[in-house]
């Protein structure tokens, strides 16, 4: 609970402090269009890149394995794009990360263990020997 409060009063306070420093030093309007144009360039590659860990998602099940990075991947895509469409440079910093491929697979990494996900064969059948042991059927 402490942690969720923690970011629901600390994120703004950072997004307010860095629209006050960077809106001095550039001016309010290119502020406001840095704001606008990360999230629209962000958008535009989340949406790129959600696509590319779909084509990989769909060769993983054509291989017959789960596509268990991919899942995962393509929810971390939708929280980067939610994240470069909240206005801020600190979301859009964490959302840009997010959204890089190799920047992706490391932090992910920190957070997922690799397993091995590919689906194992399942047999309908027992293998084995048998011999009669009832009557004699040599006769």
């Amino acid at each position: 609970m402490n942690t969720l409060l923690f970011l629901i009063i600390g994120i703004p306070l950072i997004e307010i402090y860095l629209f006050i420093k960077i809106g001095s030093q550039i001016g309010a309007f290119n502020t406001v269009l840095l704001i606008l144009t990360t999230a629209i360039i962000g958008v535009t590659y989340a949406r790129y890149e959600g696509f590319n860990t779909l084509r990989s998602g769909i060769d993983q099940l054509v291989k017959n394995e789960v596509p268990m990075y991919e899942i995962i991947s393509g929810a971390t895509l939708a929280f980067a794009a939610l994240l470069l469409i909240l206005p801020g440079f600190a979301t859009d910093l964490i959302g840009i990360l997010l959204i890089i491929p190799f920047t992706r697979k490391v932090i992910l990494s920190r957070f997922i263990k690799k397993q091995d996900f590919k689906r194992k064969e399942k047999k309908d059948y027992i293998e084995g020997d048998y011999e009669d042991i009832g009557e004699d059927n040599d006769k």
